[in-house]
C-alpha cells in the first residue's frame, strides 16, 4: 500500500491470523519510511517475548529494532517530537486505551501503522483491534494458508488445551486455518 500524503497524519492497520505476515509487512512498510529519511519510532509490548526482547522478529526471523512498553501510555509518553512515523506491532497486547492513543497520534500529524491479530484463538475480537479497524484510514487484511487444505486461512487454531486468551506461542502452539477447517474451542 502507498498511501497518498494527506494533510495531517493517518492511520493504518495490518492484521489476519497468525502465519499471515502482519509482521513482516510492517517491517517493510517501516524500512521504506526509513529509506524515505523520515524519523521512525517502533514500539512492542513487553508481554511478546517469544523471539527477541528488544527486537520484532517475523515467522521467518526477520528482524527490526524497537522499543519495549508496557502500555499505550508509555508508548505516547516515549513519542519523540520529531517522530513522522509510528510502528506499532502486537497491538492486540495493549489495551482499549491505544485506540485514543493512535486517534492522537494521527491527529498529530503523524502516520502511524498499527499491526495486530484481529481475532483471538477462538475466532472472537482480540482487544482494541476491533476499534483501531474502525478508525483506520488504510486496512490490510492478510492472509495465511490453510496448514490442513492449503486454502487461504484467516484463522489462529489453537493446538494446545489451554484456555487463556493469551498464550504467546509459534507453530509447536498454533495453525492457520481456514474456515471450513477453524475448529472452534468450546
Amino acid at each position: 500500500m502507498n498511501p497518498r500524503a494527506v494533510s495531517g497524519g493517518w492511520i493504518e492497520t495490518i492484521t489476519g491470523c497468525m502465519f499471515s505476515g502482519k509482521s513482516e509487512e510492517l517491517i517493510r512498510q517501516l524500512r521504506r519510511a526509513v529509506i524515505a529519511r523520515q524519523k521512525v519510532q517502533i514500539f512492542k509490548p513487553s508481554l511478546d517475548t517469544r523471539f527477541d526482547e528488544q527486537h520484532i522478529v517475523t515467522h521467518t526471523k526477520v528482524r527490526l529494532e524497537s522499543e519495549v512498553v508496557e502500555n499505550a501510555t508509555e508508548l505516547r509518553a516515549r513519542v519523540l517530537d520529531e517522530t513522522d512515523v509510528i510502528g506499532i506491532d502486537e497491538a492486540q497486547f495493549f489495551g482499549t486505551d491505544l485506540v485514543d492513543v493512535v486517534t492522537d497520534l494521527a491527529g498529530s500529524g503523524r502516520r502511524v501503522i498499527v499491526a495486530g491479530l484481529d481475532l483471538d484463538y477462538r475466532g472472537d475480537p482480540f482487544g482494541p483491534l476491533p476499534q483501531v479497524l474502525a478508525v483506520s484510514e488504510y486496512v490490510s487484511k492478510q492472509l495465511a494458508i490453510c496448514m490442513v487444505c492449503g486454502d487461504p486461512a484467516h484463522f489462529s487454531q489453537r493446538l494446545s488445551g489451554s484456555t487463556q486468551q493469551i498464550e504467546l506461542g509459534a507453530t509447536e502452539t498454533y495453525e492457520a486455518r481456514c474456515r471450513r477447517h477453524f475448529e472452534r474451542p468450546r
